[in-house]
């Protein structure tokens, strides 16, 4: 392989599940920041701000801090300010309150001192975008419903990611592309993606290292979104066997992954930094 300057990770399924770090992680990342290379930790997550994904992390040993970390909802903020400047959005998302991380975006249906809309604007207002999160609760057939409704009325749709599931301690759970599907079907409208698989996401995680993609690798649980992605982007793509890597998604993927390795544990052996061997597929 080729001498690498960064690596780009994936934390849910990777470095952490249901946020408990995996058997060897937190030291493999700690051997690859000893070793000078920049890091990046991308994810999909929207149920967390960054802030508390770097606390949570930080809590179970990772050395990281927020400015670390780059989630779907920062990189859909820069993408809504380029492309949509000002546009009333309506945000279906389940889990923690991430209005922090959208930054300059334009919610309805808040409170107008926290949201920053016209005191008369709620969330029957206007909707000239809806943001799609992850999946949860929340996603109930009444707030689908409405989502639907604003699409009807021209709004436009932009997901922060495509993910169909991911894995907890409970086993594989249900994400929003499950449920983006249905909605791009029934409104006769495409999702426009900001976070993984997008182009977009990688070029922020590199511009975020300040490396070229040749120079950076892509760890990752989802073979699709994680690691075929980022080498359609050049980067080197490396498929760990944990978190929602299943056999049978491996061997009917659209492509095939750089490296294919069994656990983050063995990335610093892959890098030719760590004592051990990886157990790895080239």
């Amino acid at each position: 392989m080729a001498e690498k300057r960064a690596v780009l990770v994936d934390i849910d399924g990777v470095l952490t599940v249901s946020w408990k770090p995996l058997p060897g992680a937190v030291g493999a990342l700690r051997e690859i920041l000893g070793a000078g290379l920049g890091v990046a930790l991308v994810t999909n997550t929207t149920s967390r701000t960054r802030a508390s994904i770097a606390g949570v992390l930080s809590g179970a040993g990772f050395p990281v801090t927020a400015d670390d970390i780059l989630t779907a909802p920062t990189v859909t903020a820069a993408y809504l300010a380029r492309h949509c400047p000002g546009a009333r959005c309506a945000l279906l998302n389940s889990g923690d309150d991430i209005r922090e991380d959208l930054t300059g975006v334009r919610l309805t249906g808040y409170d107008a001192t926290d949201a920053g809309v016209d005191e008369n604007e709620g969330v029957d207002a206007g909707v000239d975008v809806v943001i799609v999160g992850g999946a949860g609760p929340g996603f109930d057939y009444e707030a689908l419903n409405r989502v639907f409704g604003q699409l009807q009325g021209g709004a436009r749709l932009v997901a922060m990611h495509r993910n169909l599931y991911w894995r907890t301690d409970d086993g594989l759970q249900l994400d929003s592309g499950a449920f983006l599907v249905g909605l791009e079907r029934a409104a006769r409208r495409e999702a426009e993606i900001t976070g993984k698989p997008s182009a977009a996401f990688f070029e922020a995680a590199l511009a975020h290292l300040g490396v070229a993609a040749g120079e950076a690798l892509m760890v990752g649980d989802d073979i699709e979104s994680d690691v075929l992605a980022a080498q359609r982007a050049g980067i080197t793509g490396v498929l760990v066997r944990t978190g929602k890597y299943l056999p049978e998604t491996h061997r009917a993927a659209s492509g095939s992954p750089d490296h294919v390795v069994d656990s983050f544990a063995d990335l610093p052996a892959l890098l030719g930094i760590g004592g051990g061997t990886a157990s790895a597929q080239q």
